[in-house]
């Protein structure tokens, strides 16, 4: 898909696990380099937004840093989405061990007309593992500019394409797809987790 991107977002303080989720290993393999393996046949480049660049060099992606620190995601999405040129960008989290590539291009194949393609369970959304146009750049510039750090709080303003969970079922146990590496405990879930079934 010569016209997308993927921005993982490793910007963050790592404040609960005390170490960076990126390079924590779930099974025998670092979540980054499952994230990259993952996402590489899809999009046509890859890119890092994190405030230790030299760390993800090795990796054979573009890595780059926020241009407006220290807004949390945003900060990230706002960055990844001004240093590519592909309309629409597949948007992940770096602590995420379960991510699967194709997910990511179905909800990429979904995105023409919209600017947002979301998954959502329940009231519950995924701005973490969502397409973005980068069209969207002036808004979510303008709530840097604010100080709003709410990732969906330029949702209103744009065209945004909910995928519900019956739709997102069939990639598997939603909870295993989701699962975020937040916290010492969230690592051994992950844990267990792996060794239940293969890497996707």
């Amino acid at each position: 898909m010569n016209t997308t991107a993927a921005i993982i977002l490793a910007g963050g303080r790592n404040s609960r696990m005390g170490r960076n989720k990126a390079f924590l290993k779930v099974g025998d393999r670092l979540i980054i380099e499952n994230t990259v393996g993952q996402l590489r046949p899809v999009v046509q480049e890859i890119i890092v937004v994190t405030n230790e660049p030299e760390r993800y060099r090795y990796l054979g992606v573009t890595v780059t840093t926020d241009i407006i620190p220290g807004r949390g995601p945003l900060s990230g999405m706002h960055a990844g989405l001004t240093l590519t040129p592909c309309p629409y960008s597949v948007v992940v989290a770096c602590d995420m061990p379960f991510i699967n590539g194709g997910l990511a291009r179905e909800l990429m194949a979904l995105a023409p007309g919209y600017d947002v393609v979301i998954p959502r369970m329940g009231n519950h959304l995924q701005p973490l593992f969502a397409v973005y146009a980068k069209r969207c750049l002036p808004l979510i510039e303008e709530c840097l500019r604010q100080d709003i750090r709410k990732i969906i709080a330029f949702f209103p303003k744009v065209r945004v394409r909910y995928v519900e969970q019956a739709d997102l079922a069939v990639w598997g146990d939603l909870e295993r797809l989701f699962c975020n590496v937040n916290t010492p405990q969230d690592l051994d879930l992950a844990a267990r987790m792996r060794e239940e079934s293969n890497w996707d």
